[in-house]
């Protein structure tokens, strides 16, 4: 408890000074803790710490969780892998779905929220990298898919998620993430009002938050190793 305590208090203090630096307000950039692999006590310690917003990356444990934690008011962000035959349990207990690459997928999650839930909030995941290994559509995909999706009922396209290739220095780093900033902007040039960029993780956050990120998505750094 007291070592997430203290990395949480490092890691905001790491977005505040990044933040700063590249002539930000903290205040845009969430920090979206990634709990995967890890007990519910440890999600119930950074809650007790302020955090709010979770990342599950597995179904199964995910609604483990969801349902043990129902008693925490916590914000959940599916940030795996979303297989269209299983996005029923998405639409009905996720407030986030960060992994989105097919128009069939965002359909399904449109046809499955429940119409008593606000409108579940998604964003494309875009490969930047055209690492054939790796999910997400290219980057000249992007406009076409964000039009079809933004016109479905029941969910709100909030903009672009990307994990790229691990690089080693910083400029290195924040090229793919201008790429997929851009790509918002043209995005918002056509009047889709988007918002959000979920970019940047423990190696390479402030890069992201040069480039504008808004969500960063932490795990190891704040909860430690995964076994």
């Amino acid at each position: 408890m007291q070592n997430i305590e203290k990395n949480l208090i490092d890691i905001n203090h790491q977005i505040e000074s990044a933040a700063l630096e590249f002539k930000r307000d903290p205040k845009d950039i969430s920090l979206l803790a990634v709990s995967k692999k890890k007990p519910t006590e440890d999600i119930r310690g950074a809650y007790a710490c302020g955090q709010r917003d979770f990342g599950e990356n597995y179904l199964q444990e995910a609604l483990e969780k969801v349902e043990e934690l129902s008693d925490l008011n916590i914000v959940w962000h599916f940030i795996g892998a979303v297989q269209s035959n299983k996005t029923r349990p998405l639409a009905q207990n996720f407030h986030w779905v960060h992994c989105i690459d097919r128009l069939k997928t965002a359909k399904r999650l449109s046809e499955q929220r429940p119409q008593s839930m606000p409108p579940l909030n998604l964003c494309i995941q875009v490969n930047v990298d055209q690492e054939a290994s790796k999910a997400g559509v290219r980057l000249d995909e992007v406009d076409q898919l964000a039009e079809k999706i933004a016109e479905l009922p029941a969910i709100r396209l909030r903009g672009l998620m990307a994990i790229p290739a691990p690089q080693a220095d910083f400029d290195s780093q924040r090229k793919p993430f201008a790429q997929l900033r851009q790509a918002l902007e043209r995005l918002n040039h056509k009047g889709l009002d988007c918002d959000t960029l979920s970019m940047g993780m423990t190696h390479d956050m402030d890069a992201a938050i040069a480039e504008g990120a808004t969500v960063v998505r932490i795990g190891t750094a704040i909860f430690g190793e995964r076994l």
